[in-house]
């Protein structure tokens, strides 16, 4: 052939041959835009919006005013739910669990928490989170995406698309949910691709017999038998995308081929009867349960020491609308010993300097009580404009606390103890807004979250969206 005769479609038919060879022979992994802090993220999502008042923030002057009213000047005129804001009055709650101060760091923990409190000195607070949504599923979205609106990326998927993945024997982005009764439901969209191609997809492990489904062979099918299907689907499929040069033809490819090497090594990576009981003792007596989250935080050191950059854990059931001192204690008895084990597991390996650890909600709890206030009850409403979350390891600060809450905890307040008012268009020092967390994530793993970027419909996307700022006063 002439080869200046040569036509687009041969030439993209040459040029995605050579991708696919690739694709299939093994890739290069994408270079950081900097040296990297941490190598991989362990995400301890409490679905549902933990009471940080009753957990993290403690605020003596609720329980001296309990009963009050929250003052106008307090509230300044801020959005409410649909639950709350027709109430005569909104009452403030003092906490009534206790609270002592930890570690050299001296750190606030609640009673709820002695397995957290132990490990406060690896920890790094941040007590003024805050977010514009208020209701769970548009906030929950929120951080897992970068935006309220469903079909974004989710931050793995993102992640796994700038970084790639150094295992070829499981996925790069994995998804553990606890297994408990709950009416607030989990989303697939929230472990999406969106717009990306699919092989960024998180992969949800169950908890059951087999963690993956549809990856064991079916009765009467062996190994080899397998191979034989793949290599002739494979055949089919390098026709097809000849014909339609359809990039998502070769993530089928690669999926397929993903899927018959994790017949290996999910059933190794899911088998935690191996574990010294040294080690399972450090997440307690639920590690031995599967589906709880005591076993789905040693699961997650398991895959993190395989090279699984993404790691996502969803405990759900945070939603204290009502019943909150009883509803509360379930959630942190099921929880507290697992993320402290997983803190001092990582640690006794050399793993925690360069794993990146986070725990929070999607939003806060109201100071006020949603409803009637008793001696011994009371709820919490949804409060997005301020709370607190935690973490360790990967290059942040430990035994630190960044940001302060005014003496309600209603507000993100400034050096001087008054409200600010943050603004998620420029950074304001103390307070950090989600675009901002997902901005320092990134960093640390050395992407430039400005720079990971990717075109759709015309327009450049990025997890950040046009906003965020590195939060460099929480970085070691």
């Amino acid at each position: 052939m002439n080869p200046l005769s040569i036509t687009r479609r041969r030439l993209l038919q040459g040029i995605g041959a050579t991708a696919l060879h690739s694709l299939v022979q093994g890739r290069t992994l994408p270079a950081a835009h900097f040296a990297p802090k941490a190598k991989r993220v362990i995400y301890l999502f409490m679905s549902g919006g933990p009471a940080q008042h009753d957990l993290f923030d403690h605020k003596p002057l609720l329980r001296e005013m309990n009963g009050q009213a929250l003052p106008d000047e307090v509230r300044r005129g801020q959005r409410l739910t649909g639950m709350s804001a027709n109430q005569a009055i909104l009452p403030l709650a003092g906490s009534q669990f206790e609270f002592a101060r930890h570690g050299k760091s001296g750190a606030w923990v609640s009673e709820l928490l002695p397995h957290t409190a132990g490990v406060v000195d690896d920890l790094c607070f941040v007590k003024s989170l805050w977010t514009e949504a208020i209701n769970h599923d548009p906030a929950m979205t929120f951080f897992a995406t970068g935006s309220q609106i469903a079909g974004r990326p989710s931050m793995g998927s993102w992640v796994t698309y700038g970084l790639g993945s150094p295992n070829d024997n499981l996925p790069g982005f994995v998804v553990l949910v606890t297994r408990k009764p709950t009416d607030q439901p989990l989303y697939a969209r929230l472990w999406g691709t969106g717009f990306l191609d699919s092989r960024y997809q998180g992969v949800r492990f169950s908890s059951g017999e087999d963690a993956v489904f549809y990856l064991s062979n079916p009765d009467g099918v062996c190994r080899s038998g397998r191979r034989a299907l793949l290599d002739k689907l494979s055949t089919l499929n390098r026709l097809d995308f000849e014909n339609e040069i359809d990039p998502e033809i070769e993530t089928r490819i690669a999926q397929y081929e993903m899927a018959y090497r994790m017949q290996t090594s999910v059933p190794e990576v899911t088998d935690l009867s191996g574990e010294p009981e040294s080690v399972k003792q450090l997440y307690g007596p639920d590690v031995e349960k599967p589906g709880t989250f005591a076993a789905n935080c040693l699961m997650a050191r398991r895959l993190a020491e395989r090279g699984v950059p993404f790691i996502q854990l969803y405990h759900p059931g945070w939603d204290q609308h009502n019943n909150l001192p009883g509803k509360l204690r379930t959630q942190c008895r099921e929880t507290d010993h697992g993320c402290a084990g997983l803190i001092r597991d990582l640690k006794q390996r050399g793993m925690l300097e360069d794993t990146l650890v986070i725990w929070s909600g999607e939003f806060g709890r109201t100071s006020y009580s949603q409803g009637k206030l008793t001696r011994t009850n009371y709820g919490r409403d949804h409060h997005p404009r301020c709370f607190t979350g935690w973490m360790a390891g990967g290059g942040v600060k430990p035994g630190f606390s960044y940001g302060a809450t005014d003496d309600y905890g209603y507000n993100i307040a400034g050096p001087d103890g008054a409200p600010i008012e943050p603004s998620k268009h420029h950074f304001t020092p103390g307070a950090v807004h989600v675009h901002d967390l997902h901005a320092t994530i990134l960093h640390q793993l050395g992407i430039d979250h400005t720079a990971l970027t990717h075109t759709y419909q015309g327009r450049r996307f990025r997890l950040t969206d046009v906003h965020g700022h590195v939060v460099k006063d929480l970085l070691a």
